[in-house]
Protein backbone atom coordinates (compact mmCIF):
# COMPACT_ATOMS: atom_id res chain seq x y z
CA UNK A 1 0.00 0.00 0.00
CA UNK A 2 1.24 3.12 -0.90
CA UNK A 3 1.35 6.88 1.38
CA UNK A 4 -1.97 7.65 -0.65
CA UNK A 5 -3.71 4.44 1.01
CA UNK A 6 -2.23 4.57 4.60
CA UNK A 7 -3.58 8.26 4.32
CA UNK A 8 -7.19 7.18 3.22
CA UNK A 9 -7.18 4.79 5.89
CA UNK A 10 -6.17 6.77 8.29
CA UNK A 11 -8.69 8.99 6.99
CA UNK A 12 -11.58 6.78 7.21
CA UNK A 13 -10.23 5.64 10.63
CA UNK A 14 -10.75 8.38 12.22
CA UNK A 15 -13.69 9.66 10.89
CA UNK A 16 -16.13 7.09 9.82
CA UNK A 17 -14.97 3.93 11.79
CA UNK A 18 -18.21 2.23 11.41
CA UNK A 19 -17.68 2.71 7.69
CA UNK A 20 -14.50 1.52 7.88
CA UNK A 21 -15.22 -1.66 10.14
CA UNK A 22 -17.78 -2.39 7.43
CA UNK A 23 -14.96 -3.17 4.69
CA UNK A 24 -14.61 -6.96 3.94
CA UNK A 25 -10.66 -6.14 3.03
CA UNK A 26 -9.48 -2.70 3.98
CA UNK A 27 -5.78 -3.38 2.80
CA UNK A 28 -6.73 -4.23 -0.69
CA UNK A 29 -9.30 -1.49 -0.81
CA UNK A 30 -7.34 1.18 0.31
CA UNK A 31 -4.26 0.04 -1.97
CA UNK A 32 -6.68 0.22 -4.78
CA UNK A 33 -7.21 4.00 -3.68
CA UNK A 34 -4.20 4.91 -3.09
CA UNK A 35 -3.11 3.29 -6.35
CA UNK A 36 -5.76 5.24 -8.25
CA UNK A 37 -4.22 8.37 -6.42
CA UNK A 38 -1.12 7.74 -7.20
CA UNK A 39 -2.24 8.08 -11.41
CA UNK A 40 -4.20 11.05 -10.70
CA UNK A 41 -1.79 12.93 -9.36
CA UNK A 42 0.85 12.96 -11.93
CA UNK A 43 -1.81 13.91 -14.35
CA UNK A 44 -3.77 16.76 -12.69
CA UNK A 45 0.02 18.22 -11.64
CA UNK A 46 0.93 18.72 -15.13
CA UNK A 47 -2.21 20.08 -15.88
CA UNK A 48 -2.13 22.67 -12.95
CA UNK A 49 1.22 23.29 -13.76
CA UNK A 50 0.97 24.26 -17.35
CA UNK A 51 4.18 25.07 -19.55
CA UNK A 52 7.32 26.49 -17.99
CA UNK A 53 6.79 30.43 -18.38
CA UNK A 54 9.13 32.11 -20.40
CA UNK A 55 11.74 34.21 -18.29
CA UNK A 56 11.00 32.14 -15.42
CA UNK A 57 14.10 31.50 -12.95
CA UNK A 58 14.88 28.30 -10.96
CA UNK A 59 13.08 29.04 -7.65
CA UNK A 60 10.13 30.10 -9.81
CA UNK A 61 9.94 26.98 -11.99
CA UNK A 62 10.22 25.00 -8.12
CA UNK A 63 7.39 27.37 -6.64
CA UNK A 64 5.09 26.80 -9.47
CA UNK A 65 5.77 22.77 -9.82
CA UNK A 66 5.52 22.90 -5.61
CA UNK A 67 2.49 24.03 -5.82
CA UNK A 68 0.51 22.03 -8.35
CA UNK A 69 1.90 18.54 -6.65
CA UNK A 70 0.11 19.98 -3.77
CA UNK A 71 -2.90 20.97 -5.50
CA UNK A 72 -3.12 17.42 -7.36
CA UNK A 73 -2.75 15.94 -3.85
CA UNK A 74 -5.40 17.84 -2.42
CA UNK A 75 -8.06 17.39 -5.17
CA UNK A 76 -6.96 13.62 -5.05
CA UNK A 77 -7.55 13.30 -1.68
CA UNK A 78 -10.97 15.29 -2.03
CA UNK A 79 -12.15 13.34 -4.80
CA UNK A 80 -10.55 9.39 -4.10
CA UNK A 81 -9.22 9.22 -0.62
CA UNK A 82 -11.60 11.23 1.17
CA UNK A 83 -14.36 9.03 3.09
CA UNK A 84 -17.99 9.36 1.83
CA UNK A 85 -20.39 11.40 3.65
CA UNK A 86 -22.83 9.05 4.16
CA UNK A 87 -22.20 7.69 7.50
CA UNK A 88 -24.62 8.82 10.25
CA UNK A 89 -23.16 11.33 12.65
CA UNK A 90 -23.03 10.59 15.79
CA UNK A 91 -24.64 13.24 18.41
CA UNK A 92 -21.55 14.65 19.45
CA UNK A 93 -20.82 15.55 15.76
CA UNK A 94 -24.20 16.83 14.84
CA UNK A 95 -22.94 20.22 16.80
CA UNK A 96 -21.75 22.63 14.18
CA UNK A 97 -18.90 24.01 16.53
CA UNK A 98 -17.41 20.39 16.62
CA UNK A 99 -14.71 20.30 14.67
CA UNK A 100 -15.11 16.70 13.12
CA UNK A 101 -18.85 17.83 12.25
CA UNK A 102 -16.73 19.78 9.10
CA UNK A 103 -14.36 17.40 8.25
CA UNK A 104 -11.47 19.73 6.21
CA UNK A 105 -11.87 21.97 9.47
CA UNK A 106 -11.27 18.64 11.32
CA UNK A 107 -8.83 17.26 8.87
CA UNK A 108 -6.77 20.43 9.17
CA UNK A 109 -6.69 20.52 13.03
CA UNK A 110 -5.82 16.66 12.84
CA UNK A 111 -2.51 17.89 11.75
CA UNK A 112 -2.69 15.30 8.80
CA UNK A 113 -1.07 17.76 6.20
CA UNK A 114 2.10 17.49 7.87
CA UNK A 115 2.32 13.37 7.17
CA UNK A 116 2.17 14.57 3.44
CA UNK A 117 5.40 14.56 3.12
Amino acid sequence: MNRYGRQAETMWKQACPKRYAELEDPEAFFTDLGEQAMEMVPELEVRIAGPDVPGEGYLGKVGRLNAARNQAEEIARAEILAPPETEEPDEEDEDPDNPKSNFLAWWNRQGMEDELD
